[in-house]
């Protein structure tokens, strides 16, 4: 696979405090208390305004008025509680150099995405960086995985998606893309295998292995 697609939060970066110290920011504002961080952690991967009605029995309305008080937290503060996983950049730096080409595919928004590749010094190793809109235009991992590979130009038979939930091994799918799911973010090894993942990879060792042999 010569174009290799990447999710962000829990495949490229770790990004749990800042994403669940927004989200508990968010919730208080409307007056709900949490317990710890750690509930919160349901919250990163899919489309924020989905989680708040999913978790919170918000409706729509409701559920972008948190979105937006999220935002508050997150564009000044959370975006940065952040952390590149260990090995990450050497990882990346293997893969240019094997003759790949790589991009960035997240519900997160585009804006938000940019800043933190650029905050970790890792622009240099992705040819497009494709996201959301901050109002809500492509939040679905599918509709960022069309984009790209509309931007592009890309042929679906040369790429491969890598994620850490769900939403990156469906919205590959339903773009004709075969799905590596890692198992150092946020999902599970029952999440990929319902879903239906091609491959599974428990660390960088073994993505790399996956990437070089598919």
């Amino acid at each position: 696979m010569k174009n290799i697609l990447f999710d962000l939060d829990g495949t490229i970066t770790d990004p749990f405090l800042g994403i669940t110290k927004a989200v508990a920011y968010s919730l208080n504002s409307f007056d709900i208390r949490i317990n710890g961080l750690d509930e919160l952690t349901v919250f990163i991967g899919p489309p924020l305004d989905e989680s708040f009605q999913k978790y919170y029995g918000m409706n729509e309305e409701k559920s972008w008025q948190a979105v937006e008080k999220y935002r508050e937290y997150y564009s000044q503060i959370g975006l940065f509680e952040n952390e590149v996983y260990e090995g990450m950049e050497d990882f990346l730096k293997s893969l240019i150099d094997s003759g790949k080409d790589l991009y960035i595919c997240t519900s997160k928004p585009y804006i938000f995405a940019k800043k933190i590749i650029e905050h970790f010094g890792l622009t240099k190793y992705f040819k497009g960086i494709y996201g959301a809109e901050l109002d809500g235009t492509r939040k679905n991992k599918k509709d960022v995985i069309a984009y790209c590979l509309q931007q592009e130009q890309l042929n679906v038979d040369d790429c491969l998606m890598v994620g850490d939930r769900k939403h990156d091994v469906i919205g590959a799918h339903l773009n004709r893309i075969q799905c590596v799911g890692v198992l150092y973010g946020y999902g599970s090894k029952e999440e990929f295998e319902n879903n239906d993942c091609e491959y599974i990879a428990k660390n960088l060792k073994e993505l790399k292995e996956v990437i070089e042999n598919v």
